[in-house]
Order: C-alpha cells, then structure tokens, then sequence
C-alpha cells in the first residue's frame, strides 16, 4: 500500500479528468502459447492435453448444404485461399493488429474449464461476499489467419463462486455461445470478419464482400447477430448479461454449482433488435436500466432508451449526431443523462481509401449531450463542447447547485500515472462521490495495481501486486447500502508471470490492504470487465 500526497489544483474548477502520464509502454516477453485450435482442425481436434477441457465441448454438425450450396462454398474458400489470404499475408501488420503481439503471454486464450472446487482460500472470505465474481474477456476459439486486434476475440467469462460460511471457492470458465462462435465452431474455422482486425482498406472490403456472399447464399447465418460479447457483463432482472456494442447481449446462467451456461441472445422479450453497447447503467434509486444503441449505417446513429424494473422498454429517444461516433460508455445522474459524442468516429468511405473505417476527426469537437431522464425526445438537449477529450469509460457523474455556464472545465486530479477502468460505489451511481477505485494501468498495457483516488483530497492510495504480477479493473462490492461509501471490498484477478499462477485477491477499500486470496488452478488471461452476483441475485436468476 501506498499514500501519494495531493496536487494542488485550480479552485475554480468543476470538471474533474483523472491525467495519465505518457504511455509506458513494455515489449511483451515472447512466451509462445501453443493456439487453441488452427483454422484446419476441427473442434474436436484442437487439443490433445488430457488434462484440460476440450476448447469447445459441445459436438455440433456441419450445416447441411445443397449440391449448389456446396459449389458455391467451395469456390469461395479458394477466392479466399489463394487471392484475399495470399495479399493480406504480403501486407506486414501493425503492432495493435498482429496476433503475434496481441496474444503473447497471459493474453493467449486458454481452453474451457468446469467447475473446480476445493481451491486454497488464503485468509478468510468477507462475510457479505457470498456470491459469484464473474469477468469478461477476449478468448479467440481459432487461432487468427490474418490481423487480429485483442477485442476481437471471443467472450469468455471467468467465474470464481464463494462460500464465505464454509470459506470455499470454486472456478470455471466457459465460452459466451454468440451465434458467431457456434457457427464458426460447426464450420471448424473462423468466416465472420473480424472489426478492428481484418476490415481496413481494400482487403477489409474484400473480407466484407466474402462474408456477405457466404450469407447470401445460406453459407452463414447473419441474422442472429454477428458479435462476441466480450466486454461488459451486467445483471439486471434476474439475468446475467454478456455485452459488447456489436450485437444484442447474451443471457449467461450461472448455475447451482457454479458453472456457467449460455442461454442465447436476450431481446428483452421481442422488444429490440439492435446492439447495446457494453457499459448500461443501472439506476440505483429507481432501478430502472439505461443504455444506449448506434448505428454506423444509417440514421438515427444514436438512440437512447430505458427499461423498467419488470423490463419493460421505454420508447426511443433518437440522438442526431452528424457522424456516428464511437460510444463505448456513457453516465447518467439523478436527473440526468450524459451522452458523449467525440472525435473518433465511423468512415466506411475510408476503407475505400485504404484506411480504416474508425478515424479521429480533427475538425470535430468532442461534446457532451445533458438530457433529463424524463423526457421523451432531443429537443431539450443541451450540448457542452469538451475540447480534445476521448473517455473510453466514465465511470460517475452528479449534479451540483452551480450556476449553469453551458461550458465545460478542467481539473487535474492526479498526474503523472496512467488510470482507467474506474469504480464507483454502484449504490452511489449518479450521486457525488468522494472516492473512485481505478486499475494502474503501467506498465501499458498490463496493470500492475490498483488505486484509490480521493476526489477531494487528490490522496491516491495504491495496492501494488508485486513483481511480475499484474492485474486488471477492480470490482467494488460495497458491505451494505448504508455503509460507508468506501466501506467495501475490491475484486480483481492477478497473474503471477513469473511464478504461472491465476489468483483472485480481495481488498478492504478502506485501508487497501489484502484480506483474502483464492488460489486459481488454471490460467486466467487478462481481460475487461466484471461483477459480483449475490446469492440472492443468484436465487432470483431466470432459466429460461
């Protein structure tokens, strides 16, 4: 544990923004693990370890095709093979899309894995955590045959359930079962193009057209969504939703002894078709769920919309944005919500130009929408322009009794360090909060800590995982709704690099001080984002 005394800051500000220092990059050490399963095996045929679990358990059968469906396949697969493969392998990667480098060390995907018991709990299990911490991540089923960004992989959630009575723990891991995996695990190789990493320029397009050609004559199914849901994970109204803005989320059901099990692509009941983004928020007052949905196809880019306590939709609200932009988070307040629309923002027409479709626009000019949750269109909207601002995550916004000047500020609450990932007390979403629980994400882009940031004060207090050790976004699970708002605990898994071992370590938020580790007896890569699920929660889940 560490204590960093505060900056002194501008009084007159109102804003706050958490500074990163520069970025601190590290070249990933070149351990090789060996892939999951290549393109040419089958499923059935992607590891021979005895001792794990196959990649993908589940037998699933080849579509049945046609004599002309089986033509056409096979005329595809050599255009494939021997013009689009044989250019793309002529072009040399860039370092964010080479699958040599996203998938070194602990970022390689590992194969499936039921439930283990019995894990070594070192301390003892906090008395209102009994319950299930799960994660989300990228876990590719195919090794890539071309560029690969590490949000391209496929969803796999990581759960570590707890018995603080008995103090025990058991782990599994299992694939989120999207559409896109089942469909390439039956056709043993990877056919839906991957975004960030295969579609730029003239070759992206070509990759395009194959997919749509395979779709069109009944190759592949698009229709049922083409996303991973690898990113957030949410519960609301008695499901486990696994989310990312490229699809519908996912309905994941965490069963009795602690395995998990995909129960496919969650529409709320036939009231939407369109992808969510993968950071909703839930109010904690009113309960009610907020969330988000773009389209870079055709208007509305943007539209908001909400669902009550018993998930029933609100109508749409649309946003008129000149461009899509990309929104990966968003925040609400007790009245309010806050919808980001910056400079980086979607160009198909520049893959035309051998770009990439996602660009920083540097005439544009980030801003932030204002909308009251009470009504019912855009008309109201008040747009405040934030100058050079891109937030990946928000992680709290409030309301304070000041004068509306219709201008943004700044205010610098810690310098010299690189955060992201941040944590508020969800009881307190929406509310001002003195304190946020952020990942130290250095050296870039492992994260070696996590952080305790005092708003006020500007104190960072640190819990540092130690040599070779790193970790990912803390979860705070709060002790009681009445509690403090710091009184609570931190949960995030940690790789020992160096000694090869998975850990789930669990922190007082008070004093940032271990209570509790659980032992992991597989590896668990880095990843993204999590949460906790009661066992209340866990009693009040739907099957079906």
């Amino acid at each position: 544990m560490q204590t960093i005394k505060p900056l002194n800051s501008p009084s007159f500000s109102c804003k706050i923004l958490i500074n990163p220092s520069k970025k601190n990059t590290i070249t990933l050490p070149r351990t090789r693990i060996p892939p999951l399963s290549s393109p040419s095996s089958s499923p059935s045929q992607s590891s021979s370890n005895s001792d794990e679990s196959k990649i993908f358990p589940l037998k699933i059968d080849p579509p049945k095709l046609n004599l002309f469906q089986k033509i056409a396949s096979s005329a595809l697969d050599m255009l494939e093979k021997s013009i689009v493969t044989k250019l793309e392998k002529k072009h040399k990667l860039n370092r964010t899309v080479d699958p040599e480098i996203q998938l070194e060390g602990n970022f390689a995907p590992v194969h499936e894995s039921s439930v283990q018991h019995g894990l070594e709990v070192v301390g003892h299990i906090p008395s209102n955590l009994t319950g299930v911490y799960v994660r989300n991540g990228a876990n590719p089923l195919y090794k890539p045959i071309n560029g690969h960004h590490l949000f391209d992989g496929d969803g796999m959630i990581h759960a570590v359930k707890l018995d603080s009575k008995n103090n025990k723990a058991s782990y599994s891991c299992r694939f989120t079962q999207t559409s896109r995996l089942v469909q390439e695990a039956s056709l043993g190789r990877p056919v839906f193009p991957k975004p960030i990493g295969e579609l730029h320029g003239h070759l992206g397009l070509a990759r395009l057209a194959l997919f749509f050609a395979r779709a069109s004559l009944g190759l592949v199914d698009a229709t049922k969504g083409t996303g991973v849901a690898n990113a957030g994970l949410v519960y609301f109204n008695g499901r486990l939703l696994a989310m990312s803005e490229d699809d519908l989320p996912y309905n994941v059901i965490i069963k009795e002894d602690g395995d998990l099990e995909s129960n496919g692509r969650y529409d709320f009941n036939g009231q939407i078709n369109d992808p969510l983004i993968a950071h909703p928020k839930v109010d904690p007052i009113t309960g009610e769920f907020y969330t988000l949905s773009y389209n870079i196809l055709k208007k509305p880019y943007l539209k908001l919309f909400k669902f009550d306590t018993c998930g029933i939709k609100s109508r749409d609200i649309s946003i008129s944005l000149q461009n899509p932009s990309m929104i990966h988070d968003f925040a609400i307040t007790e009245s309010h919500v806050i919808i980001p629309d910056y400079q980086v923002v979607f160009k198909l027409s520049e893959m035309i130009r051998r770009g990439s479709p996602v660009v920083h626009d540097p005439n544009k000019v980030s801003r932030f929408g204002v909308l009251s949750k009470d009504d019912h269109d855009e008309s109201r909207i008040k747009w405040i322009d934030v100058p050079n601002c891109f937030c990946m995550h928000l992680w709290n916004a409030w309301e304070e009794n000041h004068e509306e000047s219709g201008r943004s500020t700044r205010r610098i609450i810690v310098s010299g360090m690189n955060l992201e990932a941040g944590q508020v007390n969800k009881t307190r979403l929406g509310e001002k909060t003195r304190y946020t629980f952020m990942a130290i994400a250095e050296p870039w882009p492992k994260c070696s800590g996590l952080a305790k940031i005092d708003l006020v004060t500007g104190n960072v207090t640190k819990f540092l995982h130690g040599d070779d050790r790193f970790g990912g976004e803390p979860y705070f699970v709060p002790s009681t709704k009445e509690g403090e708002e710091d009184e609570g605990y931190l949960m995030s898994y940690v790789r020992d690099e160096r000694n090869e071992k998975s850990e789930l370590i669990i922190i007082n938020a008070k004093n940032m001080k271990q209570i509790a580790l659980v032992k992991i007896p597989k590896r668990v890569p880095y990843g993204f984002h999590g949460t906790f699920v009661s066992s209340q929660d866990l009693c009040n889940q739907f099957s079906c």
